[in-house]
């Protein structure tokens, strides 16, 4: 009974190996047999060999070529004249979603700089949303989207966060905590680029405005009379 009991453990033990592969690391190892002749009895045995396969780690972020803050800037202006979206919105957004962060993953799976999730990147034809250019340009895309939806920028900003259809739901900004705070952070940081901006354009304006040109002098008019009693005007 024992002899048996051990036998089907063992087989039990055996069956489990076969059929579920062993995990470690970044690698795998399923149990292959392998046939071979005993040296002793020269019967045919089978033992178990372990191959080892690597596999790509989910944890392991992947990489992107570092971009200059002068690449950055010039794909949110391509984007922005684009899509027609204001580029201190896209800033705006793109500094509380990421900090400009390419390879920043938050915990629900969004991605890149805009934090896209993967189906939406998918439905706006993001490539690749850990490469700027293509975040960038899939992220404006999106809410250029949004604002020709909800017609209003503050509302547009809100289903970036929380979707479409919390929005749609409430007819407002969505009684979200997150979303609320996100809905500020991005408000202060359009407000103050706005002003930033209107303040340049209106020193550039007081620069480059025209001077009134000087009125011509002339010299005063002289009359005299001469000798035969004709009036004479001069300025000499």
């Amino acid at each position: 009974m024992r002899f048996c009991f051990q036998c089907g453990v063992a087989a039990a033990v055996i069956g489990a190996v076969f059929c579920s592969p062993i995990r470690a690391g970044n690698s795998i190892a399923r149990a292959v047999p392998v046939a071979r002749t005993d040296p002793r009895s020269g019967q045919q045995v089978k033992t178990i060999k372990l191959a080892t396969t690597t596999i790509a780690s989910r944890d392991v972020k992947p990489q992107v070529v570092p971009v200059s803050d002068a690449s950055m800037k010039s794909y949110v202006a391509e984007a922005a004249q684009k899509y027609d979206v204001n580029p201190a919105l896209i800033d705006s957004m793109i500094q509380v979603e990421s900090n400009y962060n390419p390879l920043a993953i938050s915990p629900k799976g969004a991605e890149g700089l805009m934090q896209l999730m993967p189906a939406t990147a998918r439905r706006f034809g993001v490539q690749n949303t850990f490469d700027p250019r293509d975040n960038i340009h899939g992220g404006v895309k999106y809410l250029k989207f949004l604002q020709e939806t909800f017609k209003d920028d503050r509302l547009a900003i809100a289903a970036y966060n929380a979707g479409e259809g919390a929005v749609t739901k409430y007819n407002n900004v969505p009684p979200y905590p997150e979303t609320m705070n996100y809905v500020a952070q991005v408000g202060k940081r359009y407000g103050k680029a706005n002003k930033i901006a209107q303040a340049k354009a209106k020193a550039v304006t007081v620069q480059v405005k025209p001077e009134t040109p000087a009125e011509p002098k002339y010299a005063p008019v002289r009359q005299y009379v001469d000798s035969d009693g004709r009036i004479h005007l001069t300025t000499q």
